[in-house]
């Protein structure tokens, strides 16, 4: 049966897609659920009317923000963090300061959800880390974390 999904469901498929699914996946968990419709015409011309509006609202946030991606792809940003005997850390780097940091450097104001870390920095040097701004706009920026000058817990810079 082919359903149009309304919202992202896993394994299946993103929301707006047609997605071709089982019957009974369908009748008893999909629709009732109201993850899917059915997919009739008028639904399909809809659905595909709204993913074409989308694409084209995408395509002008690209266009807008590709001078701002050229700039920041290969960027090295510098923070400092508290550093212990042993070279660890004192808790950790989290997308939140990347974004604050690249912000201020930058002149650009970056939310810290486009900061594409798996999990947070724990540890000294340098880290490749992915900023999604747009659609297929993907530059990587250069995270270095280096030690503190003479910081103490509770100080500020």
């Amino acid at each position: 049966m082919k359903v149009i999904l309304l919202r992202d469901v896993p394994n299946v498929g993103k929301a707006g897609t047609i997605q071709s699914v089982s019957d009974g996946f369908a009748r008893n968990y999909l629709i009732p659920q109201r993850l899917a419709e059915p997919a009739t015409p008028d639904r399909v011309a809809v659905a595909q009317a709204r993913l074409a509006a989308q694409r084209r609202r995408i395509e002008r946030a690209e266009q807008a923000l590709r001078d701002l991606a050229q700039r920041l792809e290969g960027f090295r940003v510098v923070i400092p963090a508290r550093v212990g005997e042993s070279g660890r850390l004192y808790g950790s780097i989290t997308g939140r300061d990347i974004a604050e940091r690249l912000s201020q450097l930058v002149g650009h104001e970056i939310d810290r959800r486009v900061v594409e870390l798996e999990e947070p920095i724990r540890s000294l040097g340098e880290h490749r880390v992915p900023i999604h701004l747009v659609g297929s706009l993907r530059p990587t920026v250069i995270v270095e974390v280096v030690p503190e000058e003479g910081g103490r817990a509770g100080e500020n810079e």
